[in-house]
């Protein structure tokens, strides 16, 4: 008889047998847990589930029907569910914790992770596969007996005695699963596939930014002040001990260089802690790019590949189907700078795929920047235990930062107790940044709404250049179309920066922006953008208009504003539009908006007031304590379908979509494609706008698509959708 298989031959690539397959993934498998386990009290148990988990996973694969598929090629579904016949094995032993979690891995490692009190009311058919039972019944032991002969693993007699595994737990060990199996099988097909592990080498990374840090000191008198500043944040940094704790807070106005200072700080934890990455969390896809240069001139040793040293994570890229799992964004650098959604919905996800990098986690040293605008208020207070968890359990670091930090682990309503988090910047140093910060800054409102027009007609008169940052993606495309003018007459005034640009094009406009600013002539022109530039953004305009959102966000975008002192003192100013097809209203921001014209009334616009101002959003939602949390509740009984479901940074399933012509045909033709390519060179949106927009599938690619309307790099995707919503404006029959 043949070898027993796991993958059809596809493409003109042979087939993968069993033999191969389950034995690479149990190899993979186990090295993933025992270097995550390393820094986990939970490790024993950890790797236990994980080993009988890549053992069994693919063990209904041996079933007749299965292999007759297999051996043919046919496309579809295999006829039995391949998951059960492993996940029965695994039961027969379920008093065992490490069995009965490996169970639970291997029911779970297609279709995600389950609710456990939905399981558990089947009783004897819990995890169980109600069409695969039969064929199970009739095929386990001459499964196990070819099992054994093809791979030889029996099951340990070791028991775990220890703490219960917490449903973080359970998916640290199936992104273990899921990433050797994903791997394998990319491997297998030719796919690209992630490399090896590159060493965070701490201690070096740490002298070359000190290096780096020594080189920006300039002779300009005009930035003397702030210069002396930003030396005194880093030596803060740089020179305190890590927190035993494994959480510290650092509190300085923006302007201040926490990217290289709070960098030095996590290398000096690592170092002493024996980490193994970096992860840098910022609130804005933007800001990646901004920062990862930052990170690898300062931190890319000799004859390294920077792209390998520091990875750029932009947005979504997690596939389940096997043709696109290659472009799966994963994990595996020294120092990976991401965003908020992308972080915080993978410590949420029930996804396998999204779940596959997660692994990569743990022992490692987090730096949550800008942590105001990391997240909505009502997901804070499950984030809050998973990064407490991530700290006691899995070995992390994390310093929360931000140039007008709110202190909401000291509110009920986030965290029980109440915490409080040592300081990283002496108050000294702080003190004095913050005499910096309140010289440069005026705020102002305007009480009036403002309709397209005359929005554009006041934002012309505002001394240039000029920063103005819209509420939603579209209402600041609307506002740079207008400034451009008929056929763009007007174009070379203005700048257009928002997620309806691809990566490629955002960091083009980001780099055109510094060039403009840093030339003293070029005066009369306007930065229109999304919220994507209020954080971490190193810009510097003259004046700036923010539409009504919240104190934090306004506090945010005055750090885009006269950032060194260079003009004096200059104005920001508060404004809100009228709501029209193309002027769009951010829902979001009603309480927030209401909050901040309350406090533009009674002179309260400072960072003083950032932590009062986020105690009356929460208790005007009429918040309850964080236990009572609703998302909190199903995390702790274990409802992973619904944890996944509430915890949305961005409440909308997104779809990627190519917007590069030359990629799509790459794609098509099956031509090798790395995965930063297409984060470069695609966007993200709603996938409820699928249909709406008319994308279209990308030919042999499910769930990877091509943008059809016009699209160019100054208004993005926004250049076909804007004049579909003029049509819908001012169309009539």
């Amino acid at each position: 008889m043949s070898e027993y298989l796991a993958h059809s031959a596809k493409d003109g690539i042979a087939e993968q047998t069993y033999r191969q397959h389950v034995s690479e993934v149990l190899r993979m498998a186990r090295e993933y847990a025992k270097r995550a386990a390393a820094y986990s009290p939970l490790g024993p148990l950890l790797l236990a589930a994980v080993e009988y988990a890549a053992a069994y996973h693919d063990l209904g694969k041996l079933d007749d029907d299965n292999q007759t598929v297999l051996r043919t090629g046919s496309k579809g579904s295999l006829p039995v569910k391949h998951w059960d016949a492993g996940t029965a094995y695994l039961l027969t032993d379920s008093k065992r914790w490490a069995n009965l979690i490996g169970a639970f891995l291997v029911a779970c490692h297609h279709k995600g992770l389950l609710s456990l009190p939905d399981e558990q009311v089947r009783g004897p058919d819990m995890f169980r596969e109600a069409s695969a039972k039969g064929s199970t019944a009739l095929g386990l032991s001459g499964y196990l007996a070819v099992h054994a002969a093809e791979i030889g693993v029996g099951v340990s007699e070791q028991d775990w005695k220890g703490k219960a595994a917490t449903p973080l737990f359970m998916r640290m060990a199936l992104s273990c699963l899921v990433d050797a199996d994903h791997t394998d099988t990319a491997r297998h097909y030719g796919n690209v596939v992630p490399e090896g592990d590159m060493p965070l080498a701490a201690e070096q990374r740490l002298l070359a930014l000190d290096q780096y840090v020594d080189g920006l000191t300039t002779d300009d008198n005009s930035r003397k002040e702030r210069d002396e500043v930003r030396r005194q944040v880093y030596d803060a940094c740089r020179t305190a001990q890590p927190n035993e704790g494994g959480m510290i807070a650092c509190d300085s106005p923006v302007g201040t260089g926490k990217t290289t200072a709070v960098m030095a700080h996590l290398l000096k934890a690592a170092k002493e802690k024996g980490l193994r990455r970096v992860f840098v969390v910022l609130p804005f896809t933007n800001i990646i790019d901004q920062s990862v240069d930052v990170y690898r001139k300062a931190l890319v040793l000799d004859g390294e590949e920077s792209e390998r040293v520091v990875a750029a994570h932009h947005h979504k890229a997690e596939f389940e189907e096997e043709a696109n799992r290659a472009f799966s964004f994963l994990w595996n650098a020294p120092i990976t700078v991401t965003t908020a959604v992308q972080f915080f919905e993978t410590l949420a996800s029930k996804h396998p795929a999204t779940l596959r990098k997660l692994h990569q986690l743990a022992g490692s040293a987090i730096f949550i920047d800008e942590a105001h605008a990391a997240l909505p208020a009502h997901l804070w207070p499950q984030a809050w235990k998973w990064l407490q968890e991530l700290v006691k359990d899995w070995g992390c670091y994390i310093v929360m930062a931000s140039g007008s930090l709110t202190r909401f682990w000291e509110f009920e309503e986030f965290s029980a107790p109440p915490a409080r988090l040592a300081e990283l910047v002496s108050l000294d140093v702080r003190s004095s940044a913050m005499h910096t910060e309140t010289s440069r800054i005026t705020y102002r409102i305007k009480n009036e709404a403002h309709s397209l027009t005359d929005l554009c007609d006041w934002i012309v008169q505002l001394p240039g250049p000029r920063l103005v940052i819209l509420n939603t993606v579209q209402s600041a495309a609307a506002v740079a179309r207008e400034l451009a003018g008929a056929e763009q007459k007007n174009r070379q005034k203005v700048e257009h920066l928002s997620t309806a640009l691809a990566p490629i094009d955002r960091k083009g406009v980001l780099e055109r922006v510094k060039k403009r600013l840093g030339d003293k002539n070029d005066t009369d022109w306007t930065l229109v953008a999304t919220s994507c530039v209020e954080a971490g953004v190193d810009l510097s305009f003259q004046s700036a208009a923010r539409e009504m959102c919240s104190l934090v966000s306004t506090i945010q975008t005055a750090g885009r504003v006269n950032r060194s002192g260079e003009f004096g003192t200059c104005e920001l100013w508060s404004f809100r539009i009228k709501a029209s097809e193309l002027l769009r209203e951010h829902p979001a921001f009603t309480v927030s908006s209401r909050i901040l014209a309350d406090l533009y009334e009674k002179g309260h616009v400072s960072p003083y007031y950032c932590k009062e101002a986020m105690r009356r959003e929460v208790r005007d939602r009429n918040r309850g304590r964080c236990e009572d949390d609703p998302i909190v509740k199903a995390e702790k009984k274990r409802e992973f379908p619904e944890v996944d479901e509430k915890f949305k940074v961005i409440d909308s399933n997104t779809i990627t979509v190519v917007v590069d012509d030359d990629l799509r045909q790459r794609l098509e033709r099956r031509e090798r494609v790395e995965p930063f390519e297409l984060q470069q060179k695609s966007i993200n949106i709603y996938s409820s706008k699928e249909r709406t927009y008319g994308v279209a599938p990308i030919h042999g690619f499910e769930k990877l698509y091509r943008w059809t309307l016009k699209y160019d790099d100054f208004l993005g995707y926004m250049a076909g959708v804007l004049p579909l919503t003029n049509f819908a404006d001012n169309c009539c029959i």
